[in-house]
């Protein structure tokens, strides 16, 4: 650069050169980093990567976070729910019921194992799973020749779904509830923690979650100490009193020791960041409420805010998305077919009745970027973009 050349102009965060992070990792990492490398440091210190002593502290402080009795760690969500359907015995011949409006990662283990999800619709302005329609769903799979065995709950979003609701339905029916929490830990229900709304309930710490690990990480929590036992024999290949003992089926579903000491250090600041989503959230509600169908929280529960979803004209959609685009503000559609319509789930059984308002919401709905550390200036650009693309 020659002395007469001008300086080159700040980026601007939303301008072409700075595109805005849907989710910021980076500045919740700038924040701990000096933690979490003394965490790690730690771990490479003593090299007890498998089930290292960071495993067992992580596991104490997510039963004190959530007030369940017990918290198995395991590998990742997925395998949580995987973990889940096998403690329950899930096999050929039984349907569990689920929303179509969430991701395969829900029904898959069902199917791996030889059961059969039954997909059943959720609620507008919830985005969860309605128990109006689970009759419909019994109804379904009885007519397929299945037996009815459980419930999965999915938490949309960073809100719990209605189990009061879904467990009073479960206990009518014989069935049982398990609650898919992977975008809800740390919300709350009736002044209770997600973690203890279900007889078990399964979450995520894949990085982009309210608490989220550096690579895949899960967790599965219970009240019942019989099935927290079989829960962790089938984290470790279904092994009795040794590795050579092996009393049932299982898999390699346990928590890697780096990962549990990240998870460690991100749990010291989830509190403080579960209340900067609150602020975030409310600050888009307010400003947004005139101009899009805005995510409804009930005065009894309490999101995280996994994203912050709203719905917009199904026709005007992409136009918006576009337009937010040019601005470097990115956006993501979750999810934008249901279930039930994918090729790989168009063979089960759907609730009596279809599931319109799963089919529309798909059409509908627009995840804008939300994390703790989202400032006012970068949200009012976001907001200010957004209004001016919906009135288009």
């Amino acid at each position: 650069m020659t002395p007469s050349s001008p300086m080159p102009a700040e980026p601007v965060a939303g301008s072409a050169t700075m595109p805005i992070p849907f989710i910021d990792l980076k500045a919740q990492q700038a924040r701990i980093r000096p933690a979490i490398d003394r965490a790690i440091a730690r771990v490479l210190e003593h090299g007890q990567y498998i089930m290292g002593p960071e495993v067992l502290e992580l596991e104490r402080r997510l039963q004190s976070s959530t007030g369940a009795a017990h918290a198995i760690s395991c590998a990742s969500g997925t395998d949580a729910l995987m973990m889940a359907m096998m403690a329950k015995e899930v096999g050929p011949g039984q349907a569990v019921l689920c929303p179509a409006f969430t991701y395969t990662a829900t029904p898959e283990s069902l199917v791996l194992l030889g059961g059969t999800p039954v997909f059943v619709d959720v609620e507008h302005d919830s985005f969860n799973i309605s128990v109006a329609t689970l009759e419909g769903g019994l109804h379904a799979a009885r007519k397929a020749g299945l037996r009815p065995v459980g419930i999965i709950g999915v938490d949309l979003f960073g809100q719990p779904a209605g189990y009061a609701a879904l467990n009073d339905f479960a206990d009518a029916h014989g069935l049982w509830v398990l609650a898919d929490a992977a975008q809800s830990f740390g919300a709350e229900c009736a002044g209770r923690r997600v973690g203890t709304l279900a007889e078990m309930t399964v979450t995520s710490f894949f990085p982009a979650k309210p608490l989220g690990c550096y690579g895949d990480g899960g967790a599965i929590f219970t009240e019942d100490a019989e099935l927290a036992a079989v829960l962790r024999s089938i984290r470790s290949h279904g092994r009795g009193a040794d590795k050579y003992d092996v009393i049932r089926h299982g898999i390699n579903g346990r928590l890697d020791t780096i990962q549990a000491a990240v998870l460690i250090e991100k749990l010291s600041i989830f509190e403080d960041e579960i209340e900067r989503r609150q602020v975030i959230a409310a600050r888009y509600s307010d400003k947004l409420a005139n101009v899009a169908v805005i995510p409804s929280v009930p005065p009894t529960r309490r999101s995280v805010w996994a994203q912050y979803t709203l719905r917009v004209d199904a026709a005007k959609r992409t136009t918006i998305q576009a337009m937010l685009k040019a601005r470097g503000i990115p956006t993501e559609i979750y999810y934008p077919r249901p279930l039930h319509h994918q090729p790989a789930y168009q063979p089960f059984p759907v609730a009596d009745g279809g599931l319109p308002i799963s089919e529309t919401l798909a059409q509908e709905v627009l995840s804008l970027p939300m994390h703790p550390y989202l400032d006012e200036a970068t949200q009012d650009l976001i907001i200010g973009a957004l209004a001016v693309a919906l009135r288009t």
